[in-house]
């Protein structure tokens, strides 16, 4: 890969709704114009709504999550748990090969965080009709974490918040790259030329993963694929959960201009330095760092650097890291 692309196509899970299929309860739909309008030429869509998949139909009774943990409807005379959990272990092997999921915030079914649990008849809960708390995860939503807890997945809502976006669709992105390296009839040169392309975007996230995958790969040519394939993939998976501080992008950034120094005349270094500190003091984003190294990257014919995923790791129009 080289700056522009060309980049890999992620697979990813969605709540309907958020396309704007007319499945809520009221007929209604929640179309989330980030991803019909912006992320949608970039990736493969696999729509799911579990609730019209058991069977509900629209419109349909409201549902609520119970502190029990089952989904009932709001009038507790129907109990959907059994037909939901059915329906994630008839699904669970569709979702295996993809590289992310989006799902609808405040649903029962879909909901990641902070879902309102009512009470489900246990001594001393709240008989008001009120939640009892709002540390509820939808019912579906559970079960895929459960069995999938390495795929990136995040809620609509979250998708808004610029940090958490920027961090989403960076883990797609590397998770489609990974996924794409690992269908292949790869063999260990092709995982170490992988992860050398990865290296400073792996250590923005993550130095001690950064030192563990260097292990992992160091053993490329005398362990089983079968073993090397399943370690490798949950320790970049781990590493490109956590999201990078400013701190790890100046170590980052300034390993970049470390390569670039000796290829460059005291003006341009001094720019390049100037924008690095200007990022460090929270004055301007991430991004105008990162287009004035991977310029000079270019310029230079610096290819170590022209194929570090870290400056370009998915595609410019998505605008992101444009942050302050």
């Amino acid at each position: 890969m080289t700056a522009g692309g060309p980049y890999p196509r992620p697979r990813l899970a969605v709540s309907s709704c958020l396309l704007g299929a007319p499945v809520r309860y009221n007929a209604s739909h929640s179309r989330d114009r980030f991803l019909t309008d912006v992320l949608d030429p970039h990736v493969d869509w696999v729509p799911v709504c579990p609730e019209m998949e058991i069977g509900l139909g629209t419109p349909r009774p409201t549902l609520r999550l119970r502190t029990d943990g089952h989904l009932v409807t709001r009038d507790g005379t129907a109990d959907h748990t059994a037909a939901m959990t059915a329906l994630a272990e008839t699904r669970m092997p569709q979702l295996e090969d993809l590289d992310g999921y989006v799902l609808k915030s405040r649903s029962p079914s879909c909901g990641l965080f902070r879902l309102p649990r009512y009470a489900s008849g246990l001594p001393g809960e709240r008989t008001d009709g009120q939640p009892v708390d709002r540390r509820g995860r939808g019912v579906f939503a559970d079960l895929v974490r459960e069995a999938l807890p390495d795929l990136p997945a995040e809620e609509d809502g979250r998708l808004r918040d610029p940090l958490l976006r920027e961090h989403f669709i960076e883990r797609i992105f590397a998770h489609a790259r990974l996924r794409e390296l690992f269908a292949a009839d790869w063999r260990p040169r092709d995982l170490v030329a992988f992860h050398s392309r990865h290296k400073l975007q792996i250590l923005a996230h993550d130095p001690s993963a950064y030192q563990a995958l260097g292990r992992i790969v160091a053993d490329a040519g005398c362990r089983p694929r079968g073993e090397l394939e399943e370690d490798y993939r949950r320790a970049f998976g781990a590493a490109l959960a956590v999201r990078p501080k400013r701190g790890r992008h100046m170590n980052a950034l300034q390993h970049v201009f470390g390569m670039l120094s000796d290829h460059l005349d005291d003006t341009r270094r001094h720019d390049l330095l100037d924008a690095i500190e200007t990022y460090r003091q929270g004055q301007a984003p991430l991004s105008v760092p990162i287009a004035l190294l991977r310029h000079h990257a270019m310029g230079e014919g610096v290819d170590y650097l022209t194929q570090q995923t870290y400056l370009d790791p998915y595609p410019a129009d998505l605008v992101l890291r444009h942050y302050l």
